[in-house]
């Protein structure tokens, strides 16, 4: 079997320095969708360093986005077929607030390996602490199709309970023809979201926005409009990756606001309110 569960979660974590300055800071910013308009005050926390304040998605590019999914999947216990994976989920918890420029430790390991019976999902966990102490922990979700079966843990349901009642927030964001070419440069260089021809190769009819840059645009539309554009109320952020975005089309964001959380639902207009993120929760203060 290509998945040996037990041999990955013993495997010893891997450990590597990770760097990152506020161009990293600003370029990720830029990439998904900030400094529009380019001399708002709001915006400008987002692009002019002497202003600066890091999103807490930046986490998921920190150190180009070192070691990444595809890092994840070289390790010990885990030989699979990468035309075979699907980036399911991705969950962020915040320690302290990101600094606009740091150097730091990053520990990744197999945190768990479940048994969908079609599929394995494998989640790939990084923690990121400084001489500070611990700054972030990222888990991403890793659905491999065709590698269930063994009778292993299914593990927990990533699905929630609908929002009840209707939105209390309902905000559109447009994707720029070149936001998947932008976004690249923080460190994902998948031909899947630039090559025409390798996304038709992969099923698409064109390139495909990132997961983690609709991930990024929805966080910075609840700070925007819930959290008074302050990114250190941010505690932790999940979401499920339900659907994909093509460059040019547009986000609406469903939110329902509570004091200390709020849910999500994201679904691309131009294709009839097409689920794109779903089962999406944003805790904070």
């Amino acid at each position: 079997m290509p998945i040996d569960a037990a041999k990955a979660l013993a495997a010893e974590p891997r450990t590597g320095e990770i760097t990152w300055d506020h161009k990293d800071v600003q370029l990720y910013h830029l990439g998904i969708g900030a400094g529009i308009p380019a001399t708002d005050p709001d915006e400008l926390r987002y692009t002019l360093e002497s202003r600066l304040h890091v999103l807490p998605s930046f986490a998921t590019v920190a150190g180009a986005g070192k070691p990444g999914v595809t890092g994840g999947l070289s390790m010990p216990g885990i030989e699979v077929d990468l035309a075979r994976v699907l980036h399911g989920g991705q969950s962020l918890v915040l320690h302290r607030p990101i600094p606009a420029a740091g150097t730091a430790t990053a520990t990744n390991r197999i945190a768990a390996v479940y048994d969908k019976g079609k599929a394995a999902v494998l989640v790939l966990r990084t923690e990121v602490g400084d001489a500070g102490g611990p700054l972030w922990t990222n888990d991403a979700q890793i659905f491999i199709r065709g590698e269930g079966g063994w009778g292993g843990d299914r593990g927990p349901s990533a699905r929630l309970d609908p929002p009840a009642g209707e939105p209390d927030r309902v905000v559109e964001r447009h994707v720029r023809e070149d936001q998947a070419l932008l976004y690249r440069l923080s460190g994902d260089w998948n031909p899947l979201h630039a090559d025409p021809e390798f996304a038709k190769v992969a099923g698409f009819e064109r390139p495909i926005l990132h997961g983690l840059c609709t991930y990024g645009i929805t966080l910075k539309a609840v700070v925007d409009a819930l959290l008074g554009g302050d990114v250190t109320r941010v505690r932790s952020y999940a979401t499920r990756f339900a659907g994909v975005v093509y460059p040019g089309e547009t986000l609406r964001i469903r939110m329902w606001h509570a004091p200390e959380s709020t849910r999500l639902a994201v679904s691309a207009v131009e294709r009839d309110d097409a689920p794109v993120l779903a089962d999406t929760i944003v805790e904070h203060t």
